[in-house]
C-alpha cells in the first residue's frame, strides 16, 4: 500500500512555538493531527521518510517523564534529528540562570527547545527569548501535546471528525488536562462534557476563552458537577490523576474526598448508554496498588480497587489508552516536522 504525501505547507507552521492550544486555529491543528496520522502511517510500513536530518532539540525536563520524554526521543531519532536531555540536575535554568537567559543561549546551539515543567511563564519567557522553535511537553496550566494525541486517537478509532465526537471528563478540570480538554474541544467543534465539583472547574478566564472559541466552531461546552448529566450518550470519557505531580501528600484527603463520586467505573461507563463508550486516560494512572503512590493511597483511603477509574476497567477493553500513550510519538513528531522541516 502506498500512501500520497501530505504536502508539508498547505499550513505553513515553520518556526512556530507550541505553547497552548489557543494559539492555533481549527486549521492549523487539524493539519497537525492529520500530519500525524501520515507520520503514524508511514512508520509502521517503514517508509518514512527523515525530514530533520542535522536538527538538534534540547529537551528541558523540570518534571519526569516517561511517554513526553520517550515521544521527542524517538520522534526525533526516527526523523534524523539528535537530541540533548535536561533533568533539573543537568542545566542552570532556574537555579543560576534565567529563563530568558537560557533561551537565548539554547537557541544558538539548537534547532529547537522542548520544556516540561510547572509554570505556564517560563515556557513563555523561553518562547520570548529563543529564535527557534519551543514546544510545551506540559505545563501547570496546558499539554498541547497530549491534545493532539487525544485527537488523533479518537478521530482514528472512530473515523469521525472531531465536530461530530462527544467526550466527558471526570476529575480536577483546574488542571493542564481539564483546561486543555475544554478548549481544544471547543476549538475543534466537538461535544465537550467536564464533570467535578464547581470548585474544581476551569477558571472562569479558560471558561470564557473556550465559550468565544465554541462559538466560532459550533462546539457544545458543558460545565457540571453532576456526573449523570455528563456522560448521557458519550463517545470518550476521558481521566486523569487526582493529585498531580509535585503537590504535597497532605491536600490529598480533601480532593479525594472531593472527587470521590467522579470515580470512573464501569457504573459510569453503562450510564452512558452508549455500548461503545470507551475510556481515555493520559497516564500514570493509579488503578491499582502495583506502585508506591498506589499503595499509599490505598493505606491512606482504603480505596483499594483504583482511584480516578478501577482497576477492573482500567484493565478491560473499554480502556484504549494504550493508544493513546502510542499516538503521543506520532503527533510531538508531527508538532517538530512542521515546525522545523524545510
Amino acid at each position: 500500500m502506498s500512501i500520497r504525501p501530505l504536502p508539508l505547507h498547505d499550513v505553513d507552521l515553520r518556526g512556530r512555538d507550541v505553547l497552548k492550544e489557543a494559539d492555533f486555529s481549527r486549521d492549523e491543528l487539524q493539519y497537525l493531527i492529520d500530519l500525524a496520522a501520515q507520520l503514524k502511517a508511514h512508520k509502521r510500513q517503514r517508509t518514512e521518510e527523515q525530514l530533520l536530518r542535522g536538527r538538534n532539540i534540547a529537551l528541558i525536563f523540570e518534571k519526569s517523564s516517561t511517554r513526553t520524554r520517550c515521544a521527542f526521543e524517538v520522534g526525533a531519532y526516527d526523523q534524523g534529528a539528535h537530541v540533548t536531555y535536561l533533568d533539573p540536575s543537568s542545566s542552570q535554568l532556574g537555579h543560576k540562570e534565567s529563563a530568558a537567559d537560557t533561551a537565548r543561549v539554547l537557541c544558538r546551539m539548537y534547532d529547537g527547545i522542548q520544556f516540561r515543567g510547572s509554570a505556564q511563564a517560563t515556557i513563555e519567557t523561553l518562547a520570548e527569548f529563543s529564535s527557534v522553535p519551543v514546544y510545551n511537553g506540559l505545563t501547570d496550566d496546558w499539554h498541547p501535546t497530549q491534545m493532539l494525541a487525544d485527537f488523533l486517537t479518537m478521530t482514528q478509532h472512530l473515523q469521525r471528525p472531531a465536530d461530530d465526537i462527544s467526550y466527558a471528563y471526570f476529575g480536577d478540570a483546574r488542571s493542564n488536562m481539564g483546561n486543555s480538554l475544554l478548549v481544544m474541544g471547543a476549538i475543534m467543534g466537538s461535544d465537550v462534557r467536564i464533570a467535578a465539583p464547581k470548585e474544581l472547574w476551569p477558571s472562569g478566564e479558560v471558561q470564557e476563552l473556550a465559550r468565544n472559541r465554541a462559538a466560532t466552531s459550533g462546539a457544545q461546552i458543558t460545565l457540571t458537577d453532576d456526573p449523570a448529566l455528563a456522560v448521557a450518550g458519550v463517545d470518550f470519557i476521558h481521566t486523569d490523576v487526582w493529585v498531580s505531580m509535585g503537590e504535597p501528600v497532605d491536600i490529598w484527603d480533601e480532593r479525594i474526598s472531593l472527587l470521590r463520586p467522579y470515580q470512573v467505573n464501569a457504573d459510569v461507563i453503562s450510564s452512558t448508554g452508549n455500548p461503545a463508550t470507551k475510556l481515555m486516560h493520559c497516564l500514570p494512572s493509579f488503578h491499582d496498588m502495583n506502585t508506591v503512590v498506589g499503595q499509599q493511597i490505598a493505606a491512606r483511603t482504603g480505596m483499594v480497587d483504583g482511584l480516578e477509574v478501577t482497576d477492573s476497567l482500567f484493565e478491560s477493553d473499554v480502556n484504549i489508552c494504550w493508544e493513546q500513550a502510542e499516538n503521543r510519538l506520532h503527533t510531538v513528531k508531527a508538532v517538530m516536522v512542521a515546525t522545523l522541516a524545510d
